[in-house]
């Protein structure tokens, strides 16, 4: 599917970016992969332990218009991963989330337009569905961009989203956190918001799994929602760290008890697929829904009423022997 192609990755020193990378390089042979980001650091030390003449480095930010119209030209498929992401960060500095996950978003959206880029899949969160922060909030937006994007190019550029929850081992993570302050000892004590609290999680390789199913079968218009499982933090704590002691802080602003992946009234335009959740988009006046999503709605299994996808009413957990099992396989 991505073989002789040129994919660019916004973000792509991330944790995501970065490893999706090598994913494409093991698993494809691309006729070019162009990473674009901004950290010029992290983008030596990527090139320092991955060389690979298929990859290509590009110093840039997604606010900036012009650059992006430059680095798209040329380019097949873009995962556009780049955004700001620190949920007590951005609420303290409201301007630069907006300006970078919303107008940089608007600006991918421009430039894969005006250079012709035939797919366009934008990784989104767990955090815009019902959104309580900002930093939800503007990956909602985003999203509302990519989906709409679809009108301005219906027949040269497809865009489409993905969106999952945490992910296990990512760079700046929980379980990346924990692990690393055991092994050196610099983790003494732990502090959990709220005892009842679940979350989503999802490791790297089903992440990549949900992007390039997405790749594969997206119309343009749709988001695509794996079926990954819940676990309760404190299990998560118990498995990683039980010997530390723990203070209850209570909940943080901007910080829900439980998350939602698929929330009810996107389920009334949403399809259950084997491994994934498929929410078409509810404009008939842009989309002609049953031809161009003729695939998903035939396949596909209509959702129950009032049915919601959330980490609290999950039918599938993570158990503290299987984050263990999960734990030893990450490269940490």
């Amino acid at each position: 599917m991505l073989d002789g192609k040129t994919i660019l990755i916004t973000g792509g020193t991330g944790s995501f970016g970065r490893n999706f990378v090598k994913h494409i390089l093991a698993n494809y042979n691309p006729k070019k992969v162009i990473v674009f980001s901004r950290d010029e650091l992290k983008q030596s030390q990527m090139r320092h332990k991955l060389s690979d003449a298929r990859v290509r480095y590009f110093i840039g930010d997604i606010r900036d218009l012009s650059r992006l119209q430059r680095a798209f030209h040329g380019v097949d498929v873009i995962i556009h991963a780049a955004a700001l992401k620190q949920i007590d960060a951005l609420e303290y500095n409201p301007f630069e989330a907006i300006n970078t996950n919303i107008l940089g978003t608007k600006n991918v959206i421009e430039a894969a337009i005006d250079q012709r880029v035939k797919k366009v899949v934008f990784v989104s969160t767990d955090k815009a569905a019902q959104p309580v922060n900002l930093y939800g909030a503007t990956k909602l937006c985003a999203e509302k961009l990519i989906i709409d994007a679809n009108t301005y190019s219906p027949t040269t550029t497809h865009f489409s989203c993905v969106r999952y929850g945490n992910v296990l081992g990512s760079r700046g993570s929980i379980v990346e956190v924990l692990l690393r302050g055991k092994k050196d000892g610099t983790v003494q004590s732990i502090k959990i918001t709220d005892e009842r609290m679940t979350r989503f999680w999802i490791t790297l390789d089903q992440a990549f799994a949900l992007v390039m199913f997405a790749l594969e079968h997206m119309a343009g218009g749709e988001i695509f929602v794996p079926r990954i499982p819940s676990m309760k933090i404190v299990d998560l704590f118990d498995a990683i760290v039980p010997e530390l002691k723990r203070e209850i802080m209570g909940i943080r602003p901007g910080e829900k008890l439980h998350e939602v992946l698929l929330t009810s009234d996107e389920a009334r335009h949403a399809y259950g697929l084997e491994e994934y959740f498929v929410i078409l988009p509810e404009s008939r006046e842009i989309f002609d829904i049953e031809e161009r999503f003729k695939k998903f709605i035939g396949q596909g299994q209509a959702l129950p009423n009032d049915f919601s996808f959330a980490s609290d009413k999950n039918e599938e957990w993570i158990t503290k022997e299987s984050l263990k099992t999960i734990i030893d396989s990450l490269d940490i």
